[in-house]
């Protein structure tokens, strides 16, 4: 249990400071729909956090995880000067040849009329890969009060710039014209600065980040290169198709939904609004994996590694059960806050709960990989990963003309299952961890049932202050539930075990 207490430890450290830069961020993402009245101005925005992430795992190969998987075994310093060179050169080269094909990009994304976006893309795109080792060996050494830091320093910058160039500007522009003030702002910019705040947001980061690259020392060991290209390059693969069953829907979506143009964005605007509810959950896998992933490696030689990893999945789930019942329970309030400004905003609220579940899979999926990462089987990861984009691909070419909103959901929820079924089959024979399935699974139905009976209530009398009372009422339910369950385990958990009292 001590070791689950120093990953929970950790969790909080690396978590929370990654929790709140992307809840702030999340925030300033769901400003939206007070900002503008039609979600179709937004579609071109999501259009571009919809590549940012493919030409991410690109840039960064699979370095940050190989960091890991070597630092442990090879010399730090010689690891980290190697592939610092790598990806400071790789970056530079990558960003030259997409700015050469920049206006290929920007046709083929639907950007015509935006091609400046793809430069602040190239520019986010840059800086943030270049933050990315440094990030990395700052979780990797424990130094987590500088990792908090700089993560909320930066989205902090980001939101400044946005909120007033968004927020303030345009009315204060407005009503002084001939102000030296409202010479910095531009009108046609527009949405365009949630990009350059971001730009901003980015390039601060990695000033912050300097003293990490200045420790940064001209000795590139090439074997030592190969070695651990040889582990990364199938991560790549693995990032690749994870990024396009996590982007496709909102990627392709006004291209293969069968309506004008206009609707098409409209559309793709307020689906990329649900699927910030549902990216809630996600907010705090990325948490957890900022503790997991290098924890995981050091504790790889333990005896009593597999009952830990085991341990950790159990608690991971409960805290996505608690979130997936943060939105369902509270759905109908976030509709009302949504819906403040424009009622367009409230269409297909009816699939986040599917976007939710699938999502809470993914956090399944990201547990059970330890197996092959730690077995330096890589490409059943990549297998794994194919066979999900594969799906995502075919159900969102065919279901989104048919069925919309429900048909992306449903790719994204198919998806997900099909690599968590997959992941655990094959984890649980190259290498064996006793999750507890039946407690996991349990705990994922009661949930679920919950929703379902709390949806049920409200057809019968539906008041926006009944809805909250009775969510509240389940959600303590299923609190209760899992203390009865797990009282004894939670007792020797950090922060929460002093409130569990003994039986």
């Amino acid at each position: 249990m001590s070791s689950v207490k120093k990953l929970a430890g950790q969790t909080l450290w690396y978590g929370l400071p990654t929790i709140a830069s992307r809840f702030l961020g999340y925030l300033m993402n769901m400003a939206l729909p007070f900002i503008f009245a039609q979600p179709s101005v937004t579609a071109d925005l999501t259009q571009v956090y919809a590549i940012i992430p493919f030409l991410s795992i690109v840039f960064t190969y699979g370095v940050e995880t190989a960091y890991f998987r070597y630092s442990n075994e090879k010399d730090r310093t010689a690891l980290y000067n190697t592939l610092s060179l790598s990806i400071f050169v790789t970056t530079i080269l990558f960003s030259v040849l997409l700015y050469i094909f920049r206006g290929s990009i920007a046709g083929a994304a639907g950007l015509n009329d935006h091609p400046e976006y793809i430069i602040w893309m190239l520019g986010i795109l840059f800086f943030d890969t270049l933050a990315t080792l440094p990030f990395a060996r700052l979780r990797q050494e424990n130094r987590p009060k500088k990792y908090a830091f700089v993560r909320v320093a930066g989205i902090a910058v980001n939101i400044l710039i946005v909120f007033t160039f968004l927020g303030i500007l345009p009315s204060y522009a407005k009503n002084n014209p001939d102000s030296f003030i409202g010479t910095f702002y531009s009108k046609d910019v527009g949405i365009g600065y949630y990009l350059i705040g971001n730009l901003c947001g980015s390039l601060f980061t990695f000033l912050l980040l300097w003293k990490e690259w200045k420790q940064i020392r001209f000795n590139f060991d090439s074997a030592l290169w190969k070695e651990v290209m040889n582990y990364s390059y199938p991560l790549i693969v693995v990032g690749l198709g994870g990024m396009i069953n996590d982007m496709l829907s909102r990627l392709v979506y006004q291209h293969v939904v069968d309506l004008p143009k206009e609707q098409a964005k409209h559309e793709l605007g307020v689906f990329a609004n649900i699927y910030r509810i549902a990216v809630l959950i996600t907010i705090m896998i990325q948490a957890f994996r900022m503790a997991a992933e290098p924890f995981f490696f050091n504790r790889a030689k333990d005896e009593d590694a597999p009952r830990t990893y085991a341990r950790v999945m159990k608690f991971f789930v409960i805290a996505c059960c608690f979130l997936f019942l943060g939105i369902g329970l509270y759905l109908d309030v976030l509709k009302w806050i949504l819906t403040l400004k424009s009622k367009a905003w409230g269409e297909g609220m009816n699939v986040v709960l599917l976007l939710a579940m699938g999502n809470i899979f993914l956090g399944i999926y990201y547990n059970l990989s330890v197996w092959y990462k730690l077995t330096n089987k890589n490409m059943y990861g990549a297998v794994i990963t194919i066979a999900g984009a594969v799906v995502t691909v075919l159900l969102n070419i065919v279901l989104i003309p048919k069925f919309h909103y429900w048909g992306a959901a449903i790719a994204t929820f198919s998806c997900y299952l099909l690599m968590m079924v997959s992941s655990y089959v094959l984890g649980q024979k190259h290498y064996p961890v006793p999750y507890a399935r039946k407690k996991i699974i349990n705990y994922l139905i009661v949930v679920t049932i919950l929703v379902v009976l709390h949806k049920l209530i409200l057809l019968l009398y539906a008041p926006l202050w009944f809805s909250i009372l009775t969510g509240t009422l389940l959600l303590g339910f299923f609190t209760w539930l899992v203390v009865q369950v797990e009282r004894k385990e939670l007792q020797g958990l950090p922060y929460i075990g002093k409130f569990i009292s003994a039986r």
